[in-house]
């Protein structure tokens, strides 16, 4: 049943595949510690709910995760450094990083956690790419390319894996990006960022400079150096700039949970993971990412909008007449599996979720049966009319009590 059901749907992303680079083993870097709880309006969580954050990111098959920015004053560092140890006393399986200036006041603090540790810790080494930046900084080209020789040497030098993050890069000419990109690799560096750091990028633009990096890597004799995308929301498209820069050959993507961060955040961790699932460039274990979203919720205080892609309350619930009867034929039909293809390009199952039919002044006969049925209720033509009938009176979706109100059945046993 499962593959004449898979059948039934033609994938045009499939069809195109061909036309694109399709990534291998693509992995995941959870910024949500560090570049989410830069968001504004972001609350300082505990060390407790970020190490439960960790566990969560661990148990999606998420790689790596960034802990931190110990540059940024000794609470900081201490801060990074347990949530280091912490990994390691708990033998998660995801790898810690840490962010840095290219300065010295800022690497010093994470050889120190790795010193302290028994393990070098990745170094997230970011230097300012762009012209207007440099304008801002007061550096010429020559300097950010020295800079980025200098200090991704001294990190590596001292036994640090470094990922060099060219910030702004997607505002970065070819030919300076090209000369960064040789400097820190030529510096040791063994991982390059392509960083869209204010959100510039349009899903072909991520696709275009993603593909430069990956040629100019490749010129220079370092083609087994990793390529990761880093990308901001401020236009409404990091997700589709980052499954871009993954189609031309970025192998780790950078993500934060719900998207927090800087301004208009970050490319939604969740929605990463779904998106390569379904395009079959990863395989991450999505049974828990509720748990991770409402940790993230609740951890940096950021509120769930409903109608949020993936984690949304909304998202695999209707209340409309059409689709719910739609839903019902399908289920009847296919089971779970159909309904979860009738009106939804993610299944809910993936996530330990279903369909959800409720029941609002849109609806039809099919939501009231199917509600009723739901809860092992009577559905006779009479409960059904009086039902439909408070429902259209209404002006919103009706809550639990006010249908059980309508059909006469006693309240729902608190759970």
């Amino acid at each position: 049943m499962a593959r004449s059901i898979g059948r039934l749907v033609f994938d045009w992303d499939a069809a195109a595949a061909g036309a694109e680079r399709a990534p291998g083993a693509l992995a995941f870097d959870d910024e949500t510690l560090r570049d989410g709880l830069q968001s504004a309006s972001a609350q300082r969580p505990a060390l407790s709910e970020r190490v439960r954050f960790l566990e969560l990111a661990a148990s999606l098959g998420i790689e790596a995760a960034d802990v931190g920015m110990p540059g940024a004053g000794a609470a900081a560092a201490a801060e990074a450094g347990a949530l280091c140890r912490a990994i390691a006393d708990r033998r998660l399986p995801i790898v810690p990083n840490c962010a840095a200036r290219a300065t010295e006041a800022d690497i010093r603090p994470v050889l120190e956690i790795g010193q302290k540790l028994g393990a070098p810790v990745e170094i997230m080494l970011f230097l300012a790419s762009s012209p207007v930046r440099g304008m801002v900084e007061g550096w010429t080209p020559a300097e950010v390319v020295a800079r980025a020789d200098r200090w991704v040497r001294f990190a590596v030098r001292r036994g640090a894996p470094v990922t060099f993050v060219a910030e702004d890069a997607t505002r970065t000419s070819p030919q300076a990006l090209r000369a960064i990109v040789a400097a820190a690799v030529g510096a040791g560096a063994s991982r390059l960022c392509i960083a869209d750091t204010v959100g510039q990028a349009t899903p072909a633009g991520a696709f275009r400079v993603v593909a430069f990096a990956r040629q100019a890597l490749d010129e220079i004799g370092a083609s087994g150096v990793g390529l990761d995308w880093h990308g901001h929301d401020d236009r409404g498209l990091a997700v589709a700039s980052a499954l871009a820069a993954a189609a031309a050959g970025a192998d780790r993507l950078h993500g934060t949970a719900l998207g927090v961060g800087e301004r208009a955040g970050n490319a939604p961790m969740e929605q990463l993971l779904v998106n390569a699932r379904l395009l079959g460039w990863a395989r991450p274990d999505l049974s828990r990412v509720m748990e991770y979203a409402a940790q993230a919720s609740r951890m940096a205080g950021a509120a769930i909008p409903p109608g949020a892609p993936v984690v949304g309350r909304d998202a695999f619930r209707t209340a409309t007449g059409v689709h719910a009867a739609a839903l019902v034929k399908a289920e009847r039909a296919g089971g779970r599996e159909l309904a979860d293809l009738i009106y939804s390009a993610v299944p809910a199952a993936w996530l330990g979720r279903r369909q959800e039919i409720e029941v609002g002044p849109m609806s039809g006969a099919a939501n009231v049966r199917a509600w009723l049925a739901s809860r092992g209720l009577d559905a006779d033509d009479a409960v059904v009319a009086r039902v439909l009938a408070a429902a259209k009176a209404a002006d919103r979706t009706l809550a639990e009590e006010e249908l059980r109100a309508a059909a006469g059945s006693p309240p729902a046993e608190p759970s």
